[in-house]
């Protein structure tokens, strides 16, 4: 990873290795929040020279700490400061919407030693969008700069008629300033230190922050923070350390992610580009997330609540009753020069809305939020019904309306990726495979939570709803040729045949004869499909597969992880700890045990699995995949309608045992461990305070 960075809540950090932010770096380099860069600019240098790099740790997402020293420095023949004589360490954070920095110097060199440190910064006040090159639009300018009282202010006046601000602050007498340079002499003898401590806060509005913590108690608050999210969730353990590696790392990764807008926490879709909400992504990574934090499902569902759509506007692809897709709050799309306010080309984040708010209650048993979401309910029904399916076919499909919207709005949207087998790009309206599983899980969930308040009319018409679509999905997508569905229905409602992992998807929605699940896991654990390292987005031999490609031919861990959930769920528990042993090793090549956001496809025999080239890091469904693994592993899917916990464990072959302590179901606490002994697996129930009865058959 070329970069470093931190986050929290809605402020995040993109740097260098170093720590510093060099003017018009390629990948966007700054600090960010409501899709505004605040700083474009942040560099350090030691006696008008770059450090030397030292050591650059991004083992923790909330905390970095950078050791930097000094070149070696003669003038004239003379000595001024010997190699490697005085260390500089960077420690930094995020909290409250503040960034703090100490600048610690220490003197390692036998003598005294006197030299300067200069620390320069600049903010552009870009928007995302056009830092990553993707828009050009109107925009504002700068509107001056303030010095005084060790803060530096820097202004900025936008086309949306909102000021944005950066204000720096420093802590330590500078020995001069010099526009947006501030330069610091330190003498230090032997063995001594010194520090600077920077805040920075970025400002929008004309409502500035009243007060900010000293650095040591914002730390503190921020690393207790933290300690009390991991006191919180349920602890994992087993003697096969990768998968308990890779849970911890995953759930580190989603605490980083979490943010509040106001209406609970959800995580964001990753970093550095897309920590804000989006439909699908948060959704899926809520889902992921619902044995460990059932919290940020809740969070979820009330923010994607909040933004669903009211009216019928082609620019931003709306439709009452529809989840977003994704939204933005910087300059673009407050002067409406972007759809994202929110933007809904989405197809799947609608029906992926009813079936977390159906799994969430199975989990919880919280019924309220049925009640409370009720409105927001019927208007998702309605839209599936009424404009998702744009020709009363019963199929979902999309089409884009915005000039400035995305092509292909299923979970694969490059504009490659809905492809036949002749190698011809399917033409709009498309109807995708798993977006009718996506209808017929939610639509069937939603009938068990009626019937389970006493609604069963409503219940009885939902699953007739359901059963059709059921009948009808079978007869338009199944491809005897090849024994699998295609990925989706064109517009003129001919099949796209080629193979992919989207029909995957169909295995946990509960639509599929037996004899077709048997066909479903066959292809996928098929030589064609599975590399060893996971199934491909793509099968191996198809006109459109690349293994380096972003959609046609990589693996997904997310992907992955929603097929490993409905092989366990329909029993296929084999096939689902091969997929999840193949990401495991994968995992071991990657840097700090983590799945990244995909792969490229290339199979085992040829080697290491290998890194797509910009995948995000971390990532909410690639960081959630772990926890779908010990979910899959043992075969557990509670369901507060029947007041019953169904688990069906099946290790791993290289596990021997797995405990889970203080898993959250209904309103109590379940603990378990499963252990092998003499070939066989026994569980042990260690503690249920759920009051629901275990079903192990």
């Amino acid at each position: 990873m070329d970069y470093r960075v931190i986050k929290e809540n809605d402020l995040f950090l993109l740097t260098d290795k170093s720590g510093n932010i060099p003017e018009n770096h390629t990948y966007g380099l700054g600090l960010y929040t409501k899709d505004t860069r605040f700083l474009s600019k942040w560099n350090i240098k030691i006696n008008g020279k770059d450090p030397v790099l030292l050591s650059s740790d991004a083992d923790e997402n909330h905390l970095t700490t950078i050791l930097l020293t000094n070149p070696h420095m003669e003038e004239d023949g003379n000595l001024v400061l010997w190699r490697e004589s005085v260390q500089i360490e960077r420690k930094r954070f995020i909290y409250d919407d503040v960034l703090y920095e100490s600048l610690n110097v220490k003197n390692y060199y036998p003598k005294p030693v006197s030299f300067e440190l200069e620390v320069e910064f600049d903010a552009d006040f870009q928007d995302m969008f056009i830092v990553r090159g993707f828009q050009t639009g109107k925009v504002g300018q700068r509107s001056g700069q303030q010095l005084e009282n060790h803060t530096l202010s820097l202004a900025y006046q936008g086309t949306d008629e909102i000021n944005r601000y950066t204000h720096i602050t420093w802590d330590k007498e500078a020995e001069k300033t010099e526009g947006n340079k501030i330069t610091f002499r330190f003498s230090l003898n032997h063995s001594e230190e010194d520090q600077v401590m920077i805040t920075i806060v970025p400002q929008v509005g004309e409502k500035g922050k009243e007060a900010i913590l000293p650095f040591e108690q914002a730390l503190n608050k921020l690393t207790t923070s933290y300690k009390t999210w991991e006191e919180k969730i349920p602890t994992v353990k087993t003697d096969y350390k990768p998968l308990e590696q890779l849970v911890k790392r995953g759930m580190a990764d989603l605490r980083v992610l979490l943010t509040d807008l106001g209406y609970g926490q959800f995580p964001v879709a990753g970093l550095p580009w897309y920590g804000v909400p989006f439909g699908r992504d948060s959704l899926i990574t809520a889902l992921q997330l619902l044995p460990f934090h059932s919290e940020a499902a809740k969070g979820t569902l009330i923010t994607m609540a909040q933004y669903q759509g009211k009216n019928k506007d082609p620019w931003r692809d709306e439709e009452p009753g529809k989840i977003m897709h994704e939204i933005r709050f910087g300059e673009l799309a407050n002067t409406n020069q972007i759809p994202f306010t929110p933007y809904y080309g989405t197809i799947d984040a609608t029906p992926l809305f009813l079936i977390l708010l159906v799994e969430y209650v199975k989990w919880t048993g919280d019924y309220e939020i049925v009640e409370q979401l009720q409105e927001n309910i019927d208007a998702a029904l309605n839209w599936i019904n009424e404009y998702g399916d744009r020709d009363g076919d019963l199929f979902l499909e999309y089409h884009q309306e915005s000039s400035k919207g995305i092509a292909n709005q299923g979970w694969k949207d490059s504009g490659d990726s809905i492809v036949h087998r002749s190698g011809d790009y399917a033409h709009t309206p498309i109807a995708l495979s798993e977006v009718q599983g996506y209808v017929y899980q939610a639509k069937s969930g939603l009938a068990d939570i009626y019937e389970a308040i006493g609604r069963a009319e409503e219940a009885e018409a939902l699953r007739g709803e359901a059963k059709t679509l059921q009948q009808k999905f079978d007869e338009a997508f199944w491809m005897d040729d090849v024994s699998f569905y295609a990925i989706a229905l064109d517009g003129n409602k001919q099949q796209v045949g080629t193979i992919t992992s989207n029909p995957g998807h169909l295995l946990m929605s509960g639509m599929l004869s037996s004899e077709r699940v048997d066909a479903v896991a066959k292809m996928l654990l098929s030589s064609k499909m599975f590399s060893g390292y996971g199934i491909r987005t793509m099968g191996g031999g198809e006109a459109g597969y690349n293994p380096m490609s972003y959609h046609d031919g990589s693996v997904w861990p997310h992907d992955n992880s929603l097929i490993v959930l409905g092989l366990s769920k329909e029993g296929k528990q084999e096939e689902a700890n091969k997929v999840i042993q193949g990401l495991i090793d994968a995992s071991a090549h990657f840097e700090y045990d983590r799945l990244p956001e995909l792969f490229c496809g290339y199979s085992k025999e040829q080697g290491k699995p290998v890194l797509y080239p910009v995948a995000c890091s971390p990532q909410a469904w690639a960081a959630g995949t772990p926890l779908l693994f010990v979910q899959s592993i043992l075969g557990m899917f509670p369901d507060s309608t029947k007041k019953q916990i169904h688990i069906r464990p099946h290790l791993l072959p290289s596990m021997n045992e797995l405990s889970l302590e203080g898993i959250a179901v209904g309103n109590g606490k379940l603990s378990l461990t499963v252990r092998r002994e003499n070939g066989e697996v026994a569980m042990d129930i260690t503690e249920n305070t759920t009051g629901y009865e275990i079903v192990t058959r």
